[in-house]
């Protein structure tokens, strides 16, 4: 879609590019603060304050704290030129809401799984997800202050990671290790599609 401010009649007006990215994994792993901290416009968020029925639905070993959920997706935005724009969808990490993945991973050039130390397991889903429908993915491990930390070979074995699939540890609060991931992210899915391997969009 032309910019607002470009002349309709004008051919030379820049169409921008549109690199759809999606940001997946557990409950309470960090998505939303990933997507936050890299957007350059203030990002949609539909997180609601958990209710006591939800609390006893969502695990919260490990996320005690955590006082709000998403409840449909998290968006965002980032400008990299004139012609050519990331855009940002977070997923929700609750089962009740994995219906929701299909459309949302639909299109994407790729994802980011992120991954807790405390609660491993959580982000097997998305693994299992993106494997299954042949999408280009990475996985970053958030490196929550009070998390042990493991060896990456460690934690690429435990989550039976392919030699192929990056593996990176962030800390989605900084914009600059957020971006790292983004980055990482389009190098691995570039490289899949220069070397033949199809990026087969979920549906």
């Amino acid at each position: 879609m032309p910019y607002a401010d470009s002349d309709p009649t004008d051919d030379r007006s820049p169409v921008p590019v549109a690199i759809k990215i999606l940001v997946a994994g557990g409950f309470g792993v960090g998505k939303t603060t990933l997507v936050g901290a890299v957007s350059e416009v203030r990002p949609l968020r539909t997180e609601e304050e958990m209710s006591e029925p939800s609390s006893l639905v969502d695990q919260l070993e490990g996320v005690e704290r955590k006082t709000t959920t998403t409840v449909a997706m998290d968006f965002g935005r980032i400008s990299i030129s004139d012609d050519l724009v990331v855009y940002l969808f977070g997923t929700p990490g609750q089962k009740r809401f994995w219906f929701m993945w299909d459309e949302l991973a639909y299109g994407a050039l790729g994802a980011v799984v992120m991954a807790d130390t405390r609660r491993l397991a959580d982000c097997f889903p998305s693994i299992d997800y993106f494997e299954r429908n042949g999408m280009p993915f990475v996985v970053a491990v958030n490196c929550f202050e009070d998390a042990r930390r493991y060896p990456s070979e460690t934690m690429r074995s435990a989550l039976n990671l392919t030699d192929d699939v990056p593996l990176l540890l962030c800390d989605a609060r900084q914009r600059s290790s957020s971006r790292d991931v983004l980055v990482a992210l389009v190098e691995h899915a570039v490289a899949r599609l220069s070397s033949g391997r199809p990026v087969t969009p979920a549906r």
